[in-house]
């Protein structure tokens, strides 16, 4: 590409896509557990849109942010309070971590950590980061278009989650 060059932001950009593959290999090593256990999928037709909503972000970011756009150090700093954030959910949840949606019957729901305070704290990361990061780069289009994308899909994915886990809420509520 002519006139394209590396610059910070895309430094940044690759590290988190580094940190999404690992989470991913975790997320696949997991879901393959969790229906070895009887786990049963349900969404899987929305999946694909996560995946193709969160890797053109991050393309978006690596190929339209300019190499030499200023950091906004505060941004910075609240993404990495979002990765905090995120690695929280992902401890908290363990072996039941995985980026689809999967209901094992008979297991508890997890209620520690995060989940203390939001049904869905996951989410809420995701919401910020895909904000956030465009942001602390002066991308204020990218961070639009992608915050609204990104609401259009959690809102149909939040609902299939909750009908998913319905049951098992009600039975530990009883």
């Amino acid at each position: 590409m002519d006139g394209f060059a590396i610059g910070p932001p895309q430094v940044i950009v690759l590290l988190v896509a580094l940190q999404r593959i690992a989470e991913l290999v975790l997320a696949r090593r997991n879901t393959a557990r969790l229906l070895a256990m009887g786990g049963v999928e349900i969404g899987a037709g929305h999946y694909p849109l996560f995946v193709l909503l969160h890797g053109s972000w991050l393309l978006a970011l690596f190929l339209l942010v300019p190499a030499d756009a200023p950091l906004l150090w505060p941004l910075i700093g609240l993404f990495v309070l979002l990765q905090l954030g995120r690695a929280w959910v992902v401890a908290t949840l363990g072996p039941y971590w995985t980026t689809r949606i999967i209901s094992v019957p008979g297991a508890p729901l997890v209620t520690g950590g995060p989940f203390r305070y939001v049904r869905h704290p996951n989410y809420l990361v995701v919401t910020g980061e895909i904000a956030v990061l465009p942001l602390a780069f002066g991308a204020w289009e990218l961070a639009l278009v992608y915050s609204i994308l990104n609401a259009l899909l959690l809102r149909h994915r939040i609902a299939v989650e909750d009908r998913a886990l319905a049951d098992r809420r009600l039975s530990e509520a009883a």
